[in-house]
């Protein structure tokens, strides 16, 4: 990935304009102005910006290749103007064009090279499927983007927060529905897409991967349950076979405490909980949301557009600081 001459250069998304990403990107750039460690651009409306905190200078640039001379000063924005006015702590598909538009922008600047990472802010779904979003969310969205570009893409979402990196293998599905998705073939894909990335953006050679099982006790040999015997511990074996540093099936209920999960770089859940109730309870304010399986460093702040707190001057940005600090080294770590 290319980066700026001497510091990785980020594109940051609009998000969800009613809500509180221009709040917490304006408070990510005054935290991070001065420490000389990256920079970072905002593809996003300027006029919206400034009338969210009119103590914030705001550098339109013109070039992706401004925003390093800009930084220092004032926030840069790559400008993308809103067609219609921000009821602020209100989501609206009216906003839906520049919000999709700003993560296609993204996108491509990092496909074609000239960033050396995406940031994105969150989005409201809802909003974007009534103006007729036909994806599930970001990830799929982006996944989509990068193959239409004849790019290989098998996204896998890890959640990082303090000493703790886990992974669903399945994700946004009802529970109900989680044992008949698993597959051995599942499994292995989401595994060996997470070790390449770990290996490419972590610098980690053979990452040391700790696999949960799906029933209690991770089974107890059968009885609470057998995709254990039929599915993951198959996995796991193949995945030895091949060279892979992974243990399991890990009862899920023992593998997060302080001890145990310094044993492993990553830890692949099962399901959506599994993976993110350890994350969002370790680090519920600066936890972050990774993208691995892209051609290109994708990471994000791991909460929602929070529209109750929007204009309250109380959003925490914290996690977008977090998402960019680890896109930063992410690029700065790249073996590709």
């Amino acid at each position: 990935m290319v980066k700026t001459k001497t510091l990785p250069l980020l594109a940051l998304t609009m998000g969800e304009p009613g809500g509180i990403a221009a709040e917490i990107t304006i408070a990510a750039w005054q935290a991070l102005r001065g420490k000389q460690e990256l920079v970072f651009f905002v593809i996003a409306d300027a006029d919206h910006l400034k009338s969210v905190n009119r103590q914030c200078p705001v550098k339109v640039i013109e070039n992706v290749s401004d925003a390093e001379n800009a930084f220092p000063d004032g926030l840069p924005v790559l400008h993308m103007p809103l067609e219609n006015q921000v009821i602020t702590g209100t989501a609206s598909p009216d906003h839906a064009r520049q919000v999709i538009a700003s993560i296609d922008t993204a996108v491509n600047l990092a496909l074609s090279g000239q960033v050396g990472a995406v940031v994105t802010n969150p989005i409201q779904k809802q909003s974007l499927y009534q103006a007729g979003f036909t994806f599930q969310g970001h990830t799929d969205y982006i996944a989509d983007l990068a193959t239409k570009e004849a790019h290989a893409a098998n996204p896998v979402m890890m959640l990082s927060a303090k000493d703790l990196r886990t992974v669903p293998v399945s994700v946004h599905i009802a529970l109900k529905d989680v044992a008949s998705t698993l597959s051995k073939e599942l499994i292995i894909s989401q595994t060996m897409s997470t070790a390449q990335g770990l290996t490419r953006w972590f610098d980690l050679p053979r990452p040391r991967i700790g696999v949960t099982g799906l029933n209690p006790h991770a089974g107890e040999g059968g009885a609470m349950g057998r995709e254990e015997i039929e599915f993951i511990e198959p996995a796991i074996r193949e995945m030895q076979g091949r060279g892979l540093d992974v243990t399991g099936p890990l009862p899920a209920d023992t593998v997060f405490h302080d001890e145990a999960r310094t044993n492993y770089d990553v830890i692949m859940c099962m399901y959506h909980d599994q993976a993110l109730i350890p994350v969002k309870t370790l680090g519920f304010h600066d936890g972050v949301n990774t993208t691995l399986g892209l051609p290109f460093i994708r990471t994000s702040p791991d909460h929602g557009t929070a529209l109750s707190l929007a204009g309250t001057g109380k959003a925490n940005p914290s996690s977008l600081i977090a998402a960019i600090h680890q896109a930063a080294s992410m690029v700065q770590n790249d073996q590709s």
